[in-house]
């Protein structure tokens, strides 16, 4: 097994004419909380799209370079994309709920996948595992969107586990919510990354040194007011990038944040 999940080599990712990505490479380790920061615009979303091949469904994207997963490229003509992205989820800024019950919810992937046996014991393995089974396990077949903000970001997080995957993706998780359920959430992606990858992009600088590893900088790159390129700075331990970074970009980041 790889001691690096992730391998990005001279990555770089053009949407039509406009780059917005430059040269990156780096590597994510296996287990632990990977941080992407750095401000609006400097490629940290377009980066995270990279890791699962969700750029594939953005009109005009184009990646240079390679990304390996467990030490092979993702954009291998014979790559299944299906198993890729059940092996690397992603949690998005807004909760995205199906519109459907708490419990079809997590049912939903393991049914795709052609599961239809155990149902009931990966919804409550799943629902417990995101802290939330004590919370809905009265009342199952309740709509997911009654369901509070920072509840149905865990019951996203539950959804994604049920299909087993080995990386986490997220996407500014806590965004949208207030401060107790960032703090829930927070808890959980820190008892994630004991068996899990999680890569989290964020833009509370707080929230990367509080619960994160390795923590990447990014910087922006502006060319005009519709046109700018994110090009990685810095990457290392969070301890190091927030209290002893080598370059004055970062300094001045995470000190101004």
């Amino acid at each position: 097994m790889n001691a690096e999940v992730f391998e990005l080599d001279h990555v770089s990712v053009t949407y039509g004419s406009v780059l917005a990505l430059s040269d990156v490479t780096m590597t994510i380790p296996r287990l632990g909380v990977t941080a992407l920061i750095g401000p609006s615009g400097c490629g940290k979303s377009t980066l995270l799209r990279t890791l699962n091949r969700m750029n594939d469904l953005v009109p005009d994207a184009h990646l240079t370079g390679t990304v390996r997963f467990d030490g092979a490229d993702i954009h291998a003509p014979d790559r299944d994309l299906v198993e890729l992205r059940r092996r690397v989820g992603m949690v998005f800024q807004k909760p995205n709920v199906f519109p459907m019950s708490v419990y079809d919810n997590v049912a939903y992937g393991p049914i795709l996948h052609g599961r239809r046996d155990g149902l009931d014991d990966v919804v409550e393995r799943c629902l417990t595992r995101a802290g939330l089974w004590d919370e809905v396990k009265d009342d199952l077949q309740r709509s997911a969107g009654a369901l509070s903000g920072g509840q149905q970001q865990r019951l996203v997080i539950a959804r994604c586990l049920a299909v087993d995957p080995e990386v986490i993706l997220m996407d500014e998780p806590t965004a949208s919510l207030d401060p107790v359920a960032t703090t829930a959430i927070e808890a959980l992606t820190r008892s994630l990354a004991e068996d899990f990858t999680i890569v989290l992009v964020t833009h509370d600088l707080r929230q990367a040194e509080r619960i994160s590893d390795r923590t990447a900088f990014f910087v922006a790159h502006v060319h005009d007011e519709k046109s700018r390129h994110g090009e990685l700075v810095e990457y290392g331990p969070t301890a190091t990038i927030f209290r002893g970074a080598a370059d004055p970009r970062t300094r001045d980041y995470v000190d101004r944040g």
